[in-house]
Formats: C-alpha cells, structure tokens, sequence
C-alpha cells in the first residue's frame, strides 16, 4: 500500500482530513498536512502524529521523521473539494501550460462547473482544468 493512501485512511479515520503530504526527495522526511472542521489544534497533531508512528512501525513504513501540522492560512488546494469547500474565497492558482501566455492567476473562486474550477478575476471567469493547476492557495486575509 502507498504510504500517502495509509495516511489518508489513518487521518481520515481520527476524524481529519488529509489536506496535503511531502516528501524530502529522498523519503526520509514526511509532512503530513492535516484540517477539520473546526480547524486543528496541537494536541491534534500530536494525536495524529501518535497514531501515524505507530501504523508505520506496523505497515514497516521506513522514514527518519515525521512533521505533523495544519496547512496554514495560505492552505493549498489539491482537490475539486477543496475549490468548492473554498468558494468565494480570494486564491492564487499557478498552472502548467500558460493561457494567453498567462500561468499565474489570482481571483476568487467561483467552485468547480462543468468539471472544470472557476476563477473570477479582474478580467472575467477563468475556467481551469484540475490537471492543469501547478499550484493553487488561499490568500489569507489578516
């Protein structure tokens, strides 16, 4: 099993979800980015990071270290969940093949029509396929 799928699992099943993973190039450092509905706490992450090395000694998961947190006010967005999860929020989106010699992108999410995520910026909807999104995060508001 992939250990991106046994984390998921693992975090899903404390009650959390799996928001975004790294890896150090070379595996041996772990990032596991974990979110609820309430948002998360320390001892959460504690509680997470318990249970993970614990299930890695038992699924013989070889790694040096584990860094167990929330994903922060800039949240990354991974999934067509995440965009409609976050719609009417302000976004950057930086995609992989540009659009009018376009990557970067900053508006609001409008959520995901026609399996496509929608982006209201300055100049109208930009429609972008999820394959095609290099990076996105939310723009925190201070």
């Amino acid at each position: 099993m992939q250990v991106e799928s046994i984390i998921e699992q693992a975090v899903r099943g404390l009650g959390f979800e799996l928001a975004d993973f790294e890896t150090s190039p070379k595996g041996r450092l772990l990032r596991v980015f974990i979110d609820g509905p309430n948002g998360v706490t320390v001892d959460d992450c504690a509680t997470v990071s318990n249970h993970l090395t614990r299930l890695f000694a038992v699924e013989n998961v070889d790694y040096d270290r584990l860094e167990v947190s929330s994903p922060g006010l800039d949240r990354p967005l991974k999934k067509f969940a995440d965009f409609e999860r976050f719609s009417g929020q302000e976004a950057q989106v930086r995609i992989r093949v540009p659009i009018d010699g376009q990557r970067n992108f900053a508006g609001v999410l409008g959520g995901v029509a026609d399996g496509k995520v929608q982006l209201v910026t300055d100049t109208g909807v930009v429609a972008l396929d999820l394959e095609q999104i290099d990076k996105a995060r939310l723009v925190p508001k201070y």
